[in-house]
């Protein structure tokens, strides 16, 4: 039996702006509102800007980011933790957001980064439709393989509106995730320092 070929996404042709504008005024009405009133004239204009913004991750390449690295680490081979990165991003499910905080380390073998761009990295994928589990990995892995260290870490911790807002309406539900490969995965020293560091973080 011939092997299924794996679909690649298709490029969807990009709505201008006065579409987008016009979906909102669509949603507006749906919603039993009057897109015409005083106080929701600029309303589409305004969520479409806001949006532009909250989707910013599709027009950047994070791995990039890591691109410009420091190769020396002085013989410095600790674990290397950024904390707290905040996470805004938006279920892929419901369209509403997802806020919370990463936390991000790294086993540097040669190489090492500017904090700055551990960020950077979180944000450039955050700021898309996401799930947090994919989240987590993707963030993950361009860090393992851009910066080739020898693990990496990741743990985000986030609240999810579609569960606090609506359907179940759990208010302080928050969902964990993480994502260790190599060295933070395997020693079991490593991988222990990395939780310790970053699971029993309160903000």
């Amino acid at each position: 039996m011939a092997k299924a070929k794996t679909k690649k996404p298709q490029k969807v042709a990009k709505p201008t702006q006065a579409e987008v504008e016009e979906a909102v005024r669509t949603m507006l009405r749906w919603a039993g509102e009057n897109p015409t009133r005083e106080g929701l004239i600029d309303t589409p204009g305004r969520v479409a800007r806001s949006y532009r913004e909250l989707f910013a991750g599709y027009e950047v390449d994070p791995r990039a980011y890591l691109k410009r690295v420091f190769e020396e680490v002085g013989g410095y081979d600790e674990l290397i933790v950024m904390r707290n990165i905040r996470v805004v991003s938006f279920c892929e499910h419901h369209m509403l957001p997802i806020t919370g905080y990463a936390h991000v380390g790294y086993l540097p073998s040669n190489r090492v980064v500017g904090i700055s761009k551990l960020a950077r990295v979180v944000h450039g994928f955050a700021r898309r439709f996401q799930i947090q589990e994919k989240l987590t990995a993707e963030i993950a892995h361009t860090i393992f393989e851009v910066l080739e260290p020898r693990g990496v870490g990741v743990v985000i911790q986030a609240e999810h509106a579609c569960m606090t807002m609506r359907g179940v309406n759990s208010p302080e539900a928050t969902l964990s995730t993480s994502h260790l490969i190599g060295a933070v995965r395997d020693d079991p020293k490593t991988r222990e320092e990395f939780l310790r560091m970053t699971m029993d973080h309160h903000h």
